[in-house]
């Protein structure tokens, strides 16, 4: 989690933002933008992107919480937006999360080179609409292990997935799908869920579902999956 370079707004308190899964893409949605130095890592531990800087971080209000009752957590990792300021739009993908003291609900934090591309630099904090895309990607969607997992404590991130993510569930010795918790750094964790490989089921917001066996349990390994979530008009 990182701090704007410029233009700190006011504080606002904390109000509880989830998407809701939906039959198409988000409504469009109003807001500021500032930029930071972004390397592509950040609170959703996708680790830098140096060869894709075209990333954002969302406001603290809109990233979730993993309070059950207030709703789950980072819920957009991963998301593509289409932002839209005086220049024109640019897409970019939420890699991180912004203080709430900073950024409000509706704010993104966009990299050096997204902000280029939709207002001038000089400005610094700028207003901006955006909406959750569904945009062209050339590969399937990957599962990573953090490093530390076990088969009694394990941690899997869905990573290059076309649509936002709301569950991954994995297939237990019985047959049961078990969902797995969203934690505040993106990783979905389980319990006691055994040596591997896993079968594993990955849910968009849109009701799309895809399912992968043989995902194996080897730490800070990227497996492919076969397949991508279908795009949305």
């Amino acid at each position: 989690m990182r701090t704007p370079l410029l233009a700190q707004p006011p504080f606002r308190a904390y109000l509880p933002f989830v998407i809701q899964p939906a039959s198409r893409p988000a409504d469009l949605r109003t807001g500021r933008a500032t930029y930071y130095d972004a390397t592509g890592d950040g609170n959703c531990m996708f680790g830098p992107s140096p060869q894709d800087l075209m990333v954002a971080a969302i406001s603290h209000e809109d990233y979730g919480n993993p309070d059950p009752v207030a709703g789950p957590a980072a819920i957009y990792c991963g998301a593509y937006v289409e932002v839209t300021g005086e220049l024109g739009s640019v897409i970019v993908r939420i890699v991180d999360k912004c203080p709430d003291a900073i950024c409000t609900s509706g704010h993104l934090d966009l990299s050096r080179e997204a902000f280029a591309r939709i207002a001038p630099l000089e400005k610094g904090l700028v207003p901006i609409t955006w909406r959750v895309v569904s945009p062209e990607l050339d590969r399937p969607i990957a599962y990573h292990i953090k490093p530390g997992s076990n088969q009694w404590w394990t941690a899997i991130q869905v990573r290059h997935h076309r649509n936002p993510i709301v569950s991954l569930a994995y297939r237990d010795a019985q047959g049961q799908w078990q969902s797995l918790l969203r934690q505040d750094y993106n990783y979905f964790v389980g319990f006691n869920m055994g040596p591997g490989p896993y079968m594993l089921r990955v849910t968009d917001r849109y009701g799309h579902t895809l399912e992968d066996s043989g995902v194996p349990l080897i730490e800070d390994r990227e497996t492919s999956g076969r397949a991508q979530f279908p795009r949305v008009p």
